[in-house]
């Protein structure tokens, strides 16, 4: 199953999901911090500014949102573009709001760290650059270029140079390393999110498929009488109408139309998964039926169901969960793609823990990387993973959905290569490509326990 082929939706197109109705109550919101500013700024603290500019400045924000409430519905969603444009003005109008109430001198020039927070978060690494180069610019241009703080008798606040330049060093600095960090964070978020949507979208696709082939099974066990009563009329018919062959021949078609229906059921239901006595198996069908895809692509699978001495009669009974069964078929197809020609599918259990092996004679992982597998989208890191099999997204996000679905049965996995001598606590003197374990407790997937029990009895009935 190429686990590219999800209709995931990438981290990087989430600047067109932003809707206007949220930019406009955020501006809101500054809009009232700013109004609220100027007024303690000169009636309480009595400071001499510019206050019919600074309103105006504020008044302009007023007047776009109005116009965007206005024109537009709240529902709508901006555009990247329409997004960065959101962003620059209103980092513009605070830079003219610093300008005009004395630039870096008010404590307040913090706040153009906003913008680009948002831009990191939300927006482009382009549109991230190009808020942040703004910022900057803009920084500087406020170091020289700003009306003066001064209080009603006159007396201009400023802070001295040397500290001046020391607010210019940390906003640019702020500026860089939030914008980084913001970005990283989220970057990494939205990869989780996806590769987790692809996740769900991979097991109800497994679920989807298990409920077809119950209804098919359940199909073929409530037509089997009926179909065997119609086999059992015809062939008296066709006994009994010996002294009329055309007759005889459509109680013949009969009989062979009921076989076939018979057959069909049959290769259909072979498939079911509903059955009550098929929501459980022996541990080595369960492999089994995982590695099925993979059996014929050129790899010999070697399913080894007891070794080290191990009675196969007194293997597990487990659950036949669509994530076990998907997640054992990632980890199979990972190794098919990278053996040279064999992988060994091991399975042990005690009385406390069922434990899966897959091995491959491949080259194995590669060693920086080994703590690192099961991350989603590691490919897009520039790794070559490799070169033989370049459309491969290898140790990305097939290896993630197969080890978050295992780990959501109750599964720990482990990755090592074979060459690792301690990677392993049997000697594997072939198997020296990859080596993948996965541990349930026996109490997790074991049909037998208590909790995990399933009820044996009659099937009920087909109801359409």
């Amino acid at each position: 199953m190429n686990q590219t082929n999800f209709g995931v939706l990438k981290g990087r197109d989430r600047g067109n999901w932003i809707k206007l109705r949220t930019i406009i109550l955020l501006r809101w919101v500054a809009i009232a911090g700013q109004l609220t500013a100027l007024f303690v700024a000169q009636h309480m603290l009595n400071l001499s500014l510019e206050f019919g500019l600074c309103v105006l400045v504020v008044s302009v924000s007023v007047v776009g949102n109005l116009i965007a409430m206005f024109i537009f519905p709240e529902s709508k969603r901006l555009t990247e573009t329409e997004n960065l444009l959101m962003v620059l003005f209103d980092l513009l109008q605070l830079s003219m709001l610093l300008y005009l109430t004395g630039g870096l001198h008010n404590p307040f020039s913090i706040l153009i760290l906003g913008p680009v927070t948002i831009s990191a978060s939300a927006l482009s690494l382009r549109s991230t650059v190009f808020l942040g180069i703004t910022a900057i610019l803009a920084v500087t241009l406020l170091t020289e270029f700003h009306l003066p703080l001064r209080t009603e008798e006159g007396f201009i606040l400023r802070v001295p140079e040397l500290f001046m330049f020391g607010n210019w060093v940390a906003i640019v600095i702020a500026v860089i390393f939030l914008g980084i960090y913001s970005r990283r964070v989220t970057v990494e978020m939205h990869s989780m999110s996806d590769a987790l949507q692809a996740t769900y979208m991979a097991l109800s696709r497994e679920q989807k498929l298990t409920d077809i082939g119950g209804i098919v099974a359940a199909a073929a066990h409530e037509l089997g009488t009926p179909l065997a009563t119609i086999k059992l009329t015809s062939a008296e018919l066709i006994e009994e109408l010996d002294d009329r062959p055309e007759l005889q021949e459509d109680a013949r078609l009969i009989r062979d139309q009921a076989d076939r229906c018979r057959d069909i059921m049959r290769s259909m239901g072979r498939a079911g998964k509903d059955d009550l006595h098929m929501r459980q198996a022996p541990l080595s069908a369960v492999i089994r039926e995982a590695a099925e895809p993979h059996i014929a692509r050129g790899k010999e699978i070697h399913i080894e169901d007891a070794p080290d001495g191990l009675n196969p009669m007194e293997q597990p009974s487990i659950l036949r969960r669509p994530e076990i069964i998907h997640g054992l078929r990632n980890l199979i197809q990972n190794g098919v793609d990278f053996a040279h020609e064999n992988v060994w599918v091991e399975s042990e259990w005690t009385a406390d823990t069922v434990l899966v092996r897959i091995m491959d004679d491949g080259k194995g992982y590669p060693a920086h990387l080994i703590g690192r597998i099961g991350d989603p989208f590691m490919r897009r890191k520039r790794i070559r993973i490799d070169a033989q099999r370049p459309e491969y997204e290898g140790m990305g996000l097939g290896l993630f959905i197969a080890k978050t679905l295992l780990e959501r049965s109750g599964a720990e996995l482990s990755f090592a290569n074979g060459s690792d001598r301690h990677a392993h606590q049997k000697d594997h003197t072939l198997h020296i490509g990859a080596i993948v374990e996965v541990v349930w407790p026996r109490g997790k997937i074991d049909a037998h326990t208590a909790e995990n029990a399933i009820p044996i009895g009659e099937n009920k009935p087909l109801t359409l």
